[in-house]
């Protein structure tokens, strides 16, 4: 299998499981409910399990960066979506920055592997 195919594979599975481990953060009211917060650990284990995988075929700054960025962006998507809070216009604003860096880095960074 192509590396680069698997890196951004396991990056983006990665991502879906550091975002569902942290909408049961959310659930998980302060580590007081057991099963949301069981189930956060493991999300965020196998979220960083993969994220070591991704990292065998793109550099970590790039890789953490696309992570962190994306998380955040599904994240603040489900808080819209799924707890009902809302987002202002700042905050709108910075998403759009993420999401805009991100499609930078990996159409015009030499860094990238394509």
């Amino acid at each position: 299998m192509n590396p680069v195919f698997s890196a951004y594979g396991a990056l983006g599975g990665a991502i879906v499981l550091e975002v569902i481990g942290t909408t049961l953060l959310q659930r998980s009211e302060q580590f007081t409910r057991l099963l949301p917060t069981a189930g956060m650990v493991m999300f965020y284990a196998a979220s960083f399990y993969l994220l070591t995988h991704a990292l065998k075929g793109m550099p970590l700054g790039i890789a953490y960066a696309m992570w962190g960025g994306l998380g955040i962006v599904l994240t603040a998507l489900i808080s819209v979506f799924v707890f009902r809070q809302t987002l202002d216009l700042a905050a709108l604003s910075g998403i759009a920055l993420i999401v805009a860096g991100v499609i930078v880095m990996n159409t015009l960074s030499g860094s990238v592997s394509h």
